[in-house]
């Protein structure tokens, strides 16, 4: 007897469910399930990113909030992905106002990498490379650098704490 197209479908989701990340995922794994948050340079806004497996572990998702006085200053989504042509762990990211990036993730020694990636925004684009430091189980820290004609300046560092 041949099943309906349906539960095969269903048969096969069910089984993603808990399925475990791909090797390239895994040295992100320990931001999933959590939020971290942290305050930026000005002492009055907060930078939150939640992350959570999509899809059985195939995907990691980050919901970000930056806020200020407790309200949305702007929002965006990451989808980091195992980019299997390239090789690679890739990310797309959009927000609220329109911008997007992609780049591609690194596991480094003893960081996270985010060789240059592409900000493009109204139009324009910015090259800008990041590095995520984990501090035990409790804490990261970002820090982001963006291409300018005279090099490389520091655009923000921030420590983020798990919040629950």
């Amino acid at each position: 007897m041949r099943r309906p197209l349906v539960a095969l479908a269903l048969t096969s989701l069910a089984g993603l469910a808990s399925a475990e990340p791909p090797d390239a995922l895994k040295p992100m794994a320990f931001l999933a399930g959590h939020c971290w948050k942290g305050t930026l340079a000005d002492g009055k806004k907060t930078d939150e990113h939640c992350f959570a497996w999509m899809y059985g572990g195939q995907v990691l998702r980050d919901t970000h909030t930056v806020r200020g006085a407790d309200q949305a200053v702007f929002t965006g989504e990451t989808t980091y992905y195992v980019d299997t042509a390239a090789k690679r762990v890739a990310f797309l990211y959009i927000e609220n106002t329109g911008g997007f990036s992609t780049g591609s993730v690194e596991n480094g020694p003893e960081a996270l990498l985010f060789p240059d990636g592409r900000y493009t925004s109204d139009g324009k684009t910015m090259t800008y490379r990041a590095r995520w430091t984990r501090h035990g189980d409790e804490a990261y820290e970002t820090w982001s650098e963006a291409q300018t004609p005279k090099g490389w300046a520091t655009m923000f560092k921030v420590m983020m704490k798990r919040t629950d």
